[in-house]
Formats: structure tokens, C-alpha cells, sequence
């Protein structure tokens, strides 16, 4: 489990065909890895994966072809945000986050309105059911807290500490941004008699 507060960002150094899907190399100098160990999880970009390597600035993981189909974010270069797995007596400063990918978000403006951004998204079918106002939703891997929804679009309001400490500052219209959805309403319309 993690919160969605990014701990660091890291780079995407390489990624290798293996296992059917794909070992990732990531860089991360300024996270602390001196707690982690090979089985250890780590969320990049919104995405649970297990550390299978590591050294003092990097960690690897291996990728299923699966999720490399149906995550954005994991291209050699680009620049990833990182949590480390949440302690059970740590705070929990975002919301409850899984890791799972719900899908892949498109972002449909992203501009300042006065010192914070304006981030508008749209959903991908299906997904809109669990998304409400003043509701928490992940984008890639940040806890955020939903302003309006439309439809399948929705709105989020970026603080400048946010661009300043997420990948979230490169984002532009079209962009792929990768959305969990709460997991409370998950689990509340599964309990519900909802659909799978």
C-alpha cells in the first residue's frame, strides 16, 4: 500500500526485453534505498512493482508485458515519480493507494490559473462511476483531490509544491497520465451488488 506523496522522482536509465515483458532499470539518486530489499515494493509512476536489484542509486524490476500495455510513463528517459511501500505506522498523508492501475487517463488541458494549474483529464469509459467531487483519485502516483467532474472529464488543482516534486510539471494536452481510482468506491460498489 502507499499514500499517493511522492517521495522523489527518478529517470526511466533502460529497459531490457525479459520473462515475457520487460526488466526496468530506474535511477533514483535522491530517494533513500537503504531500506529496501530485493521483494521490497516500490510505486513508479501510480505502478506497484517488486524490487528484484538494486545499488546504492538504482533498482530494478521486471515488468509484464500486460502492464507495459496498459500503464503510460515506462519509455528509456522519462522521468517517473516514486514512493516507497507505505508502513503501517507512517502517516497517511494522500489517500489509501494501491498501485493498480485503473487506466490510462488523456489529458485534456493542463494550464496556470494565477499561481496554481488548472489539470483537466478525461477518463477512459467505464471509469467515471468512481470519480466524484472532492473525491481522491491517483495520477501518476499522486494523491489528488477531484475540483468538478463532466461527463468522463474532471478538473484538479495543482499547487506549485506539487509541479515542484512530481513529474506532473511536464504534462501537456494529449499527454497519458496513469489514474487509480479511489479504492473505497471500489470495494463499496463490489459490496454493493455492483459490476466487476
Amino acid at each position: 500500500m502507499f499514500t499517493g506523496i511522492v517521495q522523489s522522482t527518478g529517470t526511466i536509465a533502460s529497459i531490457a526485453p525479459a520473462h515475457e515483458g520487460a526488466r526496468v532499470i530506474v535511477r533514483a539518486p535522491q530517494l533513500d534505498l537503504s531500506d529496501v530489499h530485493p521483494g521490497d515494493s516500490i510505486c513508479v509512476d501510480g505502478v506497484c512493482l517488486t524490487v528484484v536489484a538494486l545499488d546504492a542509486e538504482t533498482f530494478a524490476v521486471d515488468v509484464s508485458r500486460e502492464t507495459i500495455d496498459s500503464t503510460a510513463g515506462f519509455q528509456p528517459g522519462a522521468e517517473v515519480n516514486l514512493e516507497k511501500a507505505l508502513r503501517l505506522a507512517d502517516r497517511l498523508g494522500g489517500h489509501l493507494v494501491s498501485g493498480h492501475v485503473d487506466g490510462c487517463g488523456e489529458v485534456l488541458r493542463f494550464e496556470a490559473v494565477g499561481e496554481s494549474w488548472l489539470l483537466e483529464i478525461r477518463c477512459p469509459e467505464g471509469l467515471e462511476r468512481y470519480i466524484a467531487r472532492k473525491g481522491s483519485i491517483t495520477v501518476n502516483g499522486v494523491s489528488l483531490t477531484i475540483n468538478r467532474v463532466q461527463g468522463r472529464a474532471f478538473s484538479i488543482n495543482l499547487i506549485p509544491h506539487t509541479l515542484q516534486v512530481t513529474n506532473l510539471r511536464h504534462l501537456g494536452a494529449n499527454a497519458r497520465v496513469n489514474l487509480e481510482v479511489d479504492l473505497i468506491a471500489r470495494y463499496l460498489e463490489r459490496l454493493m451488488g455492483g459490476v466487476d
